[in-house]
């Protein structure tokens, strides 16, 4: 079945930022972070649907990290898994009362993902994080931390031994929003206690605030960090 469409568009721009960051090499094996939220399961979506027409073959192994939180929202995650024919595992983080913190939440979620993926000998982890995330990513560090960096499409960690990539990048939220309640995507998606109150949502509305008046400021600070003049540094 051919891509057309809304899903066409955005296969195109995961193509385009997939050869810019030269995320793909032949025979990789792909584990894909799948939390059950739009933007995983997009991303599945997506690297499945590519398998059948891009040059390079690839493996791909769906790994989700269970917080605990539903069993039947897992069961209807692994249901479709299964419906789908996706290969996957999941594994299951339990998350101590006294340490439910953005920090430790996310650190022992990477830390298993990562653990995941070289059980199961995968050398790159794809992430869902978009456009949105990355342009956050780089006003959250430049307000609360004082630095100038993002969150790259592409990072290698452990000497090289394992790749991060981020297919998603050249995509803002509203797209692939608009593409999951389209697909009917099933959403199983972990609700975060500080997800009301966090850094990076009151820097969401901070740019929503600002593309009423700027409808490219996103995209704006997207491209900054490509173009710093050193001239115009301290």
């Amino acid at each position: 079945m051919k891509l057309q469409g809304r899903e066409l568009s955005i296969s195109k721009k995961i193509g385009k930022a997939i050869t810019d960051y030269k995320m793909f090499s032949e025979g990789d094996r792909i584990a894909v972070g799948v939390s059950g939220g739009k933007d995983s399961l997009s991303l599945l979506h997506f690297l499945h649907r590519r398998q059948a027409f891009t040059p390079l073959e690839y493996s791909i192994l769906a790994v989700h990290i269970d917080l605990g939180d539903s069993s039947l929202s897992l069961k209807k995650l692994e249901a479709y898994f299964k419906n789908r024919g996706f290969k996957y595992t999941v594994r299951k983080l339990r998350i101590p009362v006294k340490d439910k913190t953005c920090f430790w939440c996310s650190w022992n979620r990477r830390k298993m993902l990562f653990e995941t993926a070289a059980k199961y000998k995968c050398n790159k982890v794809a992430l869902g994080h978009h456009l949105d995330d990355i342009v956050q990513t780089i006003l959250l560090n430049l307000f609360f931390k004082g630095e100038i960096s993002a969150m790259s499409p592409k990072q290698k960690l452990f000497k090289g031994a394992l790749t991060i990539i981020r297919p998603l990048a050249y995509l803002q939220e509203k797209e692939i929003a608009s593409f999951a309640r389209q697909q009917k995507l099933p959403l199983f998606q972990y609700r975060c206690p500080n997800s009301l109150t966090s850094k990076r949502r009151k820097i969401g509305g901070i740019i929503s605030d600002l593309e009423k008046s700027c409808p490219s400021v996103k995209t704006n600070i997207f491209r900054s960090i490509k173009r710093i003049r050193k001239e115009y540094l301290l």
